[in-house]
């Protein structure tokens, strides 16, 4: 395997260098109006959908470029290259692979400046992550679609302006192919008929909702892709879900804040960083992240061959999700009675972060598939075992 960048690919390297620079230093952190600005440079740059084609705002760049980028941002603890989290993660792709010229121009443009947030309407009460059990149901009515319903678990949608959604349109009650007769729906969530009703956490956030749909009217235009044939849609946002999730970077950054928490904690009159137990489990994670790291590399040759991502993303979208709980359950084991105390709370000592991140772990365990669909589609698409 060749690890070495070429002359543009270093070229590019500096570019991002000389950005970082200048737009986060001290002076432009200090500014009232950080943000606003640095979400405007990032957008002039085309550096918010950076892999989307320019025809549609993107930046058109390439693989290479894009490990680039996010090294370099990792490496500045730079902000995020746009806001909107699910329509920069699967919506846009989805909308640029499936939508209409139409969709395209209504909708990418806003997710590119970071108007508003988005969610994904997939999960149902009874359903969970079999998602092909879907019943939330949507006649067609002329030009215009009624859905009856409801979705559970939905990330954002406390926050979301539109919704992503699977409604079932055919196929009604059958097991057989219930893949089929699946369609994906854009909708508004201050359309009439809509109650978004949030699940609050034991932290106490509220990222999750459940979402009640009652004879809501969506106009046909909205639909993505072709009736019944959701199922695609589906397949590929949550492969661009997966993929996402599975950063590594995010992870390092995670290990890089429990050493610093290890360093600051005092353990048998020193600090529990030099404690062999601690060092030992920290080594654990440490070498569990850099394993994400060399199988993302792999997924990395394959895009640059030209081939489609598909369910090897659920590797390490699994370690993800069993190093998420783990690194905050041994967090509050080190901070010992403090780590019950949240935000706020008399006697916390790093202001509830880690009891917050352990106790809304559903976040990123659930959050595009639960860990026992990962196992099965590990199991039966890539070790090629029998079906669950």
């Amino acid at each position: 395997m060749d690890f070495d960048y070429t002359n543009d690919e270093q070229a590019f390297r500096k570019e991002v260098q000389d950005f970082l620079k200048e737009n986060l230093s001290d002076k432009t952190k200090s500014d009232a109006n950080f943000m606003g600005n640095w979400l405007k440079n990032v957008r002039e740059k085309r550096w918010v959908g950076f892999s989307w084609p320019k025809e549609v705002g993107g930046g058109d760049g390439n693989i290479m470029q894009q490990v680039i980028l996010k090294e370099e941002m990792a490496k500045a603890k730079a902000p995020p290259l746009g806001t909107c989290m699910m329509g920069l993660a699967w919506v846009g792709p989805g909308i640029i692979q499936y939508g209409t010229e139409e969709q395209k121009q209504r909708f990418i443009p806003d997710i590119l400046d970071s108007k508003y947030q988005w969610c994904t309407g997939y999960s149902e009460p009874n359903v969970g992550s079999d998602l092909a059990s879907l019943q939330c149901k949507a006649v067609r009515e002329g030009d215009f679609y009624t859905i009856n319903g409801t979705k559970i678990w939905t990330s954002l949608a406390p926050f979301a302006t539109w919704i992503s959604m699977l409604v079932r349109t055919d196929n009604f009650g059958s097991s057989d192919a219930k893949h089929e007769g699946i369609t994906a729906l854009l909708v508004k969530l201050d359309t009439p008929g809509i109650e978004v009703k949030p699940i609050e956490n034991m932290a106490g956030s509220k990222v999750f909702a459940q979402i009640f749909f009652d004879n809501v009217k969506v106009p046909v235009e909205n639909r993505l892709g072709d009736e019944g044939k959701g199922w695609a849609v589906t397949i590929s946002s949550l492969a661009n879900e997966r993929s996402s999730i599975g950063e590594v970077t995010a992870m390092y950054e995670k290990l890089d804040t429990l050493k610093a928490l290890v360093a600051q904690i005092s353990r048998n009159g020193q600090p529990a960083s030099k404690d062999s137990k601690v060092r030992r489990t920290i080594g654990i994670f440490e070498a569990k992240i850099e394993a994400m790291r060399l199988n993302g590399l792999r997924y990395l040759t394959r895009q640059i061959k030209g081939e489609p991502l598909s369910s090897e993303t659920s590797v390490n979208k699994l370690h993800r999700a069993e190093l998420e709980v783990a690194m905050g359950d041994f967090a509050l084991e080190v901070l010992g009675p403090a780590g019950l105390q949240l935000n706020g709370q008399e006697g916390n000592i790093d202001q509830g972060h880690w009891a917050s991140d352990a106790l809304g772990w559903p976040n990123v365990v659930i959050g595009g598939g639960t860990p026992n669909i990962q196992k099965n589609i590990i199991g039966e698409r890539i070790l090629g075992l029998p079906k669950d």
